[in-house]
């Protein structure tokens, strides 16, 4: 049992193609309704073994080819856009020439040194009176570094690029070092999610071990983590978005109700951030008599002081004149770019992992809210939606979860020659994990995806043709990770 999107395979049986083959099934595939999850590469001897991996809405397909980096293949960014990313990183990470790519640029400069950096030429617009407003890499405050290349007339938005990779730190190679099943610490620190899989739940099982079975009150554990930080992360979200517009009844209201959800999680795992509530194989959540009656209570203050508080948001005038209409991404555009999440939901495009239900979800089926208008406004209102049904799924949940006390399985070997690939949707969106095992069964690849590796050309996109003063409430409002991208 299963709350999240999990495909193990051996190696041997994955399909593997020509280049050209490869790349025309691949268009074939997206063209019948498929959605490219991720598209990665790995060295095997002196070629690139590239995998892609499809959604068909029941489960994963998956396609490999073998290329020489020097030969590469012809690029498919120009008829897949949502691809733009996965060919970059590529080209990045791998050296593969990807003929006739309309932007190579590197996704986070990795192994470069910071010069290479600064001398990387932005995109420029001609014009008098066109100027440009840099930002970044440092900023005020404690947000993340990045760096942001506005090209302007006068106040209004021509172009916006953004310039990440400062926060580079290696974390896939590092996932390759020692004993995979110490891996929660570096798992969880990869982003700012607990949604990220552990070994027990994407791991290739050893064919010499028993399976690792997962009991559906750990499941049930596994998803009162994931809700509560749903919630806490969409208060917090709210509570900036608030802030940035000086709503300060928003601001400081919606950051006091975090405070519950955060308080919680810390209530009932011992970490406000939910560090420990997922172990492999179990879960580090504790519920008894006494904690159930605390979910309650925090549960039923979220509930009713997040509705008085939804309903000032969303009838203040100034609110919506400065969200509504503002930092659109049409359906169109978000299908085009691939974007996830609750940014694609906000845009009408019903992606979520939990939907169509699985695992937990399937006996707990959670409402998956769409907004139609994909601006600030829709991203806004696709928060307050979903903190209300994920507060409605908890309310249930709390009722009928039997006692919980902290539990781990022990992890077994991992099976030899497998591609093992798990998915989760976290509160940004897609976490997704993809890791192959060699004939010995030890770790000779590990990919990690965060959702705003997807996300952040939305954002890009979004500010065009709005002031610039719009643009913290454009960047709040998508709310990305900077070190999720970077790795």
């Amino acid at each position: 049992m299963s709350s999240v999107l999990v495909h193990r395979q051996r190696a041997a049986e994955l399909e593997q193609l020509e280049p050209a083959a490869w790349r025309l099934q691949l268009l074939e595939r997206a063209r019948a309704g498929m959605r490219p999850l991720t598209i990665y590469g790995r060295r095997d001897g002196e070629h690139v073994l590239v995998t892609s991996v499809l959604e068909d809405g029941a489960g994963l397909q998956i396609s490999r080819t073998r290329v020489d980096p020097a030969r590469g293949y012809h690029e498919l960014t120009s008829e897949l856009p949502a691809l733009h990313c996965f060919e970059r990183e590529l080209h990045e990470q791998h050296h593969v020439r990807i003929a006739g790519h309309p932007w190579q640029k590197p996704i986070r400069f990795e192994g470069q040194p910071q010069a290479a950096m600064n001398a990387y030429p932005f995109y420029r617009v001609e014009g008098k009176e066109v100027h440009e407003v840099a930002v970044g890499p440092i900023h005020a405050g404690v947000i993340e570094p990045g760096a942001f290349r506005f090209m302007c007339y006068g106040e209004h938005v021509l172009h916006l690029e953004i310039q990440l990779g400062y926060q580079h730190r290696g974390v896939e190679a590092r996932l390759l070092q020692g004993d995979p099943r110490r891996w929660r610490p570096w798992s969880r620190r990869s982003r700012a999610t607990r949604a990220s899989p552990t070994p027990g739940r994407t791991a290739p099982r050893s064919r010499r071990s028993p399976e690792v079975s997962v009991a559906p009150e750990i499941e049930l554990a596994r998803g009162i983590a994931l809700e509560l930080e749903r919630i806490a992360m969409h208060l917090a979200g709210l509570a900036g978005l608030a802030a940035d517009l000086g709503f300060l009844a928003g601001a400081s209201t919606y950051g006091r109700l975090r405070t519950t959800a955060i308080n919680t999680s810390m209530r009932l795992c011992g970490s406000r951030f939910g560090r420990g509530a997922v172990r492999p194989g179990g879960s580090g959540l504790r519920l008894d008599d006494e904690l159930r009656t605390v979910l309650r209570e925090g549960l039923a203050l979220l509930l009713t002081d997040g509705a008085i508080i939804d309903e000032c948001f969303l009838a203040a005038r100034s609110v919506r004149h400065r969200l509504a209409g503002v930092g659109v991404v049409t359906e169109e555009m978000a299908r085009q770019l691939g974007l996830v999440g609750m940014i694609a939901r906000s845009s009408g495009i019903p992606i979520d992992v939990r939907r169509p239900a699985r695992g937990i979800y399937a006996t707990y089926p959670i409402d998956v809210r769409l907004e139609p208008t994909g601006d600030c406004w829709a991203r806004a209102g696709i928060r307050i939606e979903e903190i209300r049904a994920s507060l409605r799924w908890l309310e249930t949940v709390a009722e009928e979860v039997p006692a919980l006390a902290p539990s781990r399985t022990v992890v077994p070997a991992l099976s030899p020659e497998t591609l093992a690939i798990a998915v989760v949707e976290g509160w940004r969106g897609e976490v997704v994990h993809c890791l192959e095992t060699n004939a010995d069964g030890g770790l000779i690849h590990y990919k990690v995806q965060d959702p705003s590796l997807r996300n952040w050309m939305g954002l890009a996109l979004a500010v065009r043709g709005n002031d610039i003063s719009d643009f913290p409430i454009c960047n709040k409002s998508f709310d990305l990770s900077y070190c999720g991208n970077d790795l």
